[in-house]
C-alpha cells in the first residue's frame, strides 16, 4: 500500500521516525511530507533515508507532474503525526499553503491525523471546534494522550505512542472484514513443570500466533488472545485496544482457556505450539543432583486440544490449526496432511520449523491444507504477511 506520512513542526516530530519504521516493516511504501517547521526537529536526509523515498515542502518542486495532486490520487492512506493545532486548523479551513496541507486537499483515501500540543491549545475551543470539524468529514483524529509535556507541565496533549499510531494507521489500511466477528488466537508454547523451577518447552516465541490476533484486530474483529509463555517483544505487539489477552502456561490451562473463548467464538486459530507431553509427576522441591535424582523422566500425553475442538458439533465455528514440522519439503508436507486428516479442522498451515526457521522473528512459510489434506492456498514472508494471508484464506470459510 501507498502511505503518505506527514510531519508537522512538534517537538514530538521524532517519534514519527517510529511510525515511519513500523509502517515500513509492515511492507508498505511511505511517502514523507515534512512542513518546513518540521525539518526543524528531524532532517530531511533522516526521512529520505528511512523511507527511501524523495522528500520535499514544497508545491514548486515536481512541479511537472503536479506532486500534490499525483500524492493524493496515488494514496492509500494518509497518516500526519504529529498534528499540531497549526495543522488542525489549516486542515478544518481548507488552507494549502505548503504541500503538506495542498495534499490534503487532494486526497481521497482514509486520513489519519494524531494530535501533539500543550493542553491549553487541545482544551482551546477553536481547536476543539476544529477537531469537530474534521471529525464529521470523515477524518479519524485520535486523541492524544495524557502525560508529560514539553517543559515540566503535563496533561492531554501528548502525541499518542508510536504503536498506537501505526495500529490505528494499518486498522484502516486493512478490509475490514472480520467486523462483528469473535476470534480466538492461541501464541507461545506451553510449559510443563518439573519441579518449581524446571520445564518441558518448546522454542516458540509466540510472535506468529500475536501477528494472526493483531491482523484479525485490524480487520475489526474482537479478539481473545490466549498466550503461553509469550516472549516480550511479541508481547509488545499485541497492544491493541481489540485484543484482550489471557495468560496461560501448561497445556490444561490452555485447554480450559480454550474452552471459556470459543463458547460464542467465530473463529479459533490454534497457533500455540502446544506440548504434546507433560511429566506424570511435578516434583514440590527443586530437584537436586546427586543420590536420589531421576535417570528417566516419566511422561504421559497431553490432550490433542485442536482435534478435541474441532470433533464436537459446531455450527458456526471455523477451527485452524498449525502443523509444525521438521525435515525435507516433500516431507514435511507429507506430515501435514496426514495431520489434517487426524485433526479434523477447517484449514491446517503447515510450516518446517528448526534452526532459524519458523522460531523467533524471522521469516516464515506455510502451506495451508483443508481437512482432507488437500492444499488450498499458501503464504510466505513475514509474519505479518503470513497472518494476512491466512485470513485471507480464512474469510471466506465463515458461516
Amino acid at each position: 500500500m501507498r502511505v503518505l506520512l506527514g510531519v508537522t513542526g512538534g517537538i514530538a516530530a521524532y517519534k514519527a521516525v517510529l511510525v515511519l519504521r513500523a509502517l515500513r516493516e509492515a511492507g508498505h511504501r511511505v511517502r514523507v511530507i515534512p512542513t518546513a517547521a518540521a525539518l526543524e526537529f528531524v532532517g530531511r536526509p533522516t526521512w529520505e533515508a528511512l523511507s527511501g523515498e524523495p522528500v520535499t515542502t514544497s508545491v514548486f518542486d515536481g512541479a511537472t507532474e503536479v506532486d500534490h495532486v499525483a500524492l493524493g490520487r496515488s494514496a492509500d492512506l494518509v497518516v500526519v503525526a504529529p498534528a499540531t493545532a497549526d495543522l488542525l486548523a489549516r486542515a478544518a479551513s481548507g488552507r494549502a499553503d505548503d504541500l503538506l496541507t495542498t495534499t490534503l486537499l487532494t486526497v481521497t483515501a482514509p486520513v489519519l491525523l494524531a494530535p501533539a500540543m500543550h493542553t491549553e491549545m487541545w482544551l482551546h475551543p477553536a481547536t476543539v471546534a476544529n477537531v469537530a470539524t474534521l471529525r464529521a468529514r470523515g477524518v479519524t483524529v485520535l486523541e492524544p494522550d495524557s502525560g508529560r509535556l514539553t517543559g515540566t507541565d503535563s496533561g492531554p496533549g501528548r502525541l499518542p505512542e508510536p504503536a498506537t499510531i501505526t495500529a490505528a494507521a494499518l486498522a484502516l489500511l486493512a478490509p475490514q472484514d472480520l467486523a462483528g466477528r469473535t476470534v480466538v488466537v492461541t501464541a507461545g508454547g506451553t510449559r510443563e513443570p518439573l519441579d518449581p523451577v524446571r520445564f518441558l518447552g518448546n522454542r516458540s516465541s509466540g510472535r506468529q500466533g500475536v501477528e494472526i490476533a493483531v491482523e484479525a484486530a485490524r480487520r475489526g474483529a474482537r479478539v481473545r488472545l490466549i498466550a503461553a509463555s509469550v516472549d516480550a517483544s511479541a508481547r509488545a505487539l499485541a497492544a491493541h485496544p481489540a485484543v484482550e489477552v489471557t495468560d496461560v502456561e501448561t497445556t490444561a490451562e490452555l485447554a480450559a482457556a480454550v474452552d471459556d473463548a470459543t463458547a460464542d467464538a467465530d473463529v479459533l486459530v490454534m497457533a500455540a505450539a502446544v506440548a504434546d507431553f507433560r511429566p506424570r509427576t511435578t516434583a514440590e522441591r527443586k530437584i537436586k543432583k546427586g543420590e536420589g535424582a531421576p535417570e528417566v523422566l516419566d511422561l504421559v500425553q497431553n490432550p490433542d486440544i485442536l482435534a478435541t475442538v474441532a470433533a464436537r458439533p459446531r455450527d458456526h465455528l471455523v477451527v485452524v490449526g498449525f502443523a509444525a514440522e521438521t525435515g525435507d519439503p516433500d516431507e514435511v508436507l507429507e506430515l501435514g496432511r496426514a495431520k489434517a486428516r487426524r485433526k479434523g479442522a477447517d484449514l491446517l498451515a503447515v510450516n518446517a520449523v528448526g534452526k532459524g526457521r519458523g522460531f523467533g522473528d524471522v521469516d516464515n512459510a506455510v502451506t495451508v491444507l483443508g481437512p482432507d489434506g488437500a492444499a488450498v492456498g499458501a503464504a510466505a514472508g513475514t509474519k505479518h504477511d503470513v497472518a494476512r494471508g491466512l485470513w485471507d484464506l480464512i474469510v471466506p470459510r465463515l458461516r
